[in-house]
């Protein structure tokens, strides 16, 4: 449990943001409330009795005040291309650790190109996309790798029964669409790649009880940036229910809506991965409720794992290469259930 340690959370009024601040008390931490909307930040600070803190990314003298006495902080507040790198920044002058729960694919690879050094001969921790997209897939294709020092492609395939996706994930994919030039990406040849032609559409035998699906393929999550960057694996794919890919590209699907008292939707997922190695195949299966929500757990315990000495490395790393992929994901129940090939 925290016992009472303070953890930042940037971002804490936004969707994600709370579900990551209700995690945090459940464990026993301390959230400190920070962001850039002073309103909202007060606002949340009434309504849950906690203290809040403003800070905009371009004032690091404010986030610098944001970030002292705490333990950690995470970085709930898209888009990660204007929030990470100050965030980031702010920790390593706290000697802090960092989590965040960036899907940008650009952000994510900018934090591993950017702090790798400075981070490592800091001795400092730097965890990007500690949440469902990038981090959960990363964990699940670390786990099914098990003994393999190296496979020849790995496949996320995201099982979603709908997306109704939060305003920032609307302003995220935006940011991104935009650093792209209208072009999409996929992990291919060791190597991101950028193309104009339209992603493969193709079915995909999702294990029981989801069964075979329509999917779009090369619908690129943030794992073509975690998983590579530790694991040997040239080809990764990610895949995504027709459904969902078409509620996320319509512009009036609504956000989520609260199906229970803890604020979840009623949206479930299955997110399959396989990894291949020649002619042989392992698989890693999860599933659960709410990929926003789920998001919180994970990035929780990193911070648990974080401050009680549970890694496996320092510098800027991925869920997989930080923790025990299996290990973190049995400690996930009831958040998530898992079957993996051992």
């Amino acid at each position: 449990m925290g016992s009472g340690q303070l953890v930042a959370v940037y971002g804490a009024y936004g969707h994600t943001g709370r579900f990551v601040v209700a995690e945090l008390r459940e464990r026993g931490f301390v959230p400190v409330l920070s962001g850039r909307d002073a309103g909202k930040l007060e606002k949340a600070a009434a309504e849950t009795g906690l203290e809040a803190r403003p800070a905009s990314v371009d004032d690091p003298a404010a986030l610098d005040r944001a970030l002292a006495g705490v333990a950690a902080v995470v970085n709930c507040a898209g888009p990660f291309a204007v929030t990470a790198a100050p965030v980031i920044e702010a920790a390593l002058r706290a000697g802090i650790p960092y989590v965040d729960v960036a899907a940008e694919i650009e952000a994510n690879a900018d934090a591993f190109a950017r702090f790798a050094d400075r981070a490592r001969d800091a001795g400092g921790v730097v965890v990007p996309a500690m949440a469902f997209y990038g981090g959960l897939g990363d964990l699940l294709a670390t786990a099914a790798m098990g003994d393999w020092t190296a496979a020849d492609e790995a496949h996320v395939a995201y099982g979603l029964s709908g997306w109704h996706p939060t305003a920032g994930t609307r302003a995220a994919g935006a940011v991104s669409h935009a650093r792209r030039d209208g072009r999409r990406v996929r992990y291919a040849n060791g190597r991101l790649e950028y193309r104009r032609d339209d992603p493969p559409a193709l079915e995909w035998a999702f294990p029981a009880p989801m069964g075979p699906r329509d999917v779009i393929g090369e619908f690129t999550m943030a794992d073509v940036v975690t998983v590579p960057s530790h694991l040997a694996i040239p080809e990764v794919t990610t895949y995504m229910t027709v459904e969902a890919a078409r509620d996320m590209a319509n512009p009036d699907t609504p956000a989520p809506v609260a199906a229970d008292e803890n604020g979840r939707s009623a949206q479930t997922f299955l997110v399959d991965v396989v990894v291949r190695s020649g002619g042989r195949e392992r698989r890693a299966v999860a599933t659960g409720r709410d990929i926003y929500a789920v998001t919180a757990p994970l990035a929780v315990e990193a911070v648990a794992r974080v401050l009680t000495g549970r890694t496996r490395t320092t510098g800027v790393a991925s869920a997989g290469e930080m923790f025990d992929a299996a290990d973190f994901l049995r400690a996930l129940a009831p958040h998530i259930s898992l079957e993996l090939d051992q």
